[in-house]
């Protein structure tokens, strides 16, 4: 089928990964590696994590939440200390693909975000939250999980970006930085591309687009 429209995760895709800086947080205070990843992935369409994307609680009930659970798994981390790591650094070159992209296909952004920051990209700055808020507004549709209700990766979201855009799943290309966000879309029949470095991106989007980087 041909491509008429490719979709895009947000942070981890055009900002460096929050892994990294959840990995240095975890290293200065002597917390085993991905220690964070495991609070975030245990029960995790429940857990305060999930809730949050979801607006079913505040930042002060995340704080708290994020705290029981983490200290459940034998380290006292608050949620409100988890909260700052999640922006990273814009990437350049991803946003000239994207670009590129739009210039032929319809674009599209579904991010699982929460209330917290500057803005959709959850920036830690206002300055930053411009930078992200001009990246937003080239796309056709943003789905925010905060306003939406529904987070990654219930089918449903991507289905309700289709939808907006008027396009058949299997017409679409899907980027996300997490496999268990791509694993719906592939099998909604997206040709889905799981970002782990900026290269690779770059690489298998041109594949799946016949566009240069």
């Amino acid at each position: 089928m041909a491509i008429e429209a490719v979709i895009w995760d947000f942070g981890g895709v055009f900002t460096t990964s929050p892994f990294e800086a959840f990995r240095r947080y975890e290293a200065q205070r002597g917390l085993p590696t991905d220690f964070i990843r495991t609070v975030n992935s245990t029960d995790p369409d429940t857990n305060a994590w999930a809730r949050f994307e979801r607006s079913e609680i505040d930042a002060a009930g995340f704080d708290a939440l994020f705290l029981e659970e983490a200290t459940r798994l034998g380290h006292a981390v608050r949620g409100a200390d988890v909260l700052p790591l999640l922006y990273g650094d814009l990437r350049p070159r991803v946003l000239a693909a994207m670009l590129a992209c739009k210039a032929r296909f319809k674009v599209g952004c579904i991010t699982n975000n929460v209330t917290t920051g500057h803005g959709a990209g959850m920036a830690s700055s206002a300055e930053k939250a411009a930078a992200v808020g001009e990246i937003m507004g080239h796309f056709a549709v943003v789905i925010e999980s905060s306003k939406a209700g529904v987070r990654k990766p219930d089918p449903r979201i991507y289905l309700m970006m289709c939808e907006a855009l008027n396009v058949a799943p299997e017409n679409c290309v899907y980027l996300d930085d997490l496999g268990v966000n791509c694993k719906p879309a592939a099998a909604l029949g997206m040709t889905a591309i799981k970002v782990s470095s900026e290269d690779q991106l770059l690489a298998d989007l041109a594949k799946a687009t016949g566009l240069a980087f």
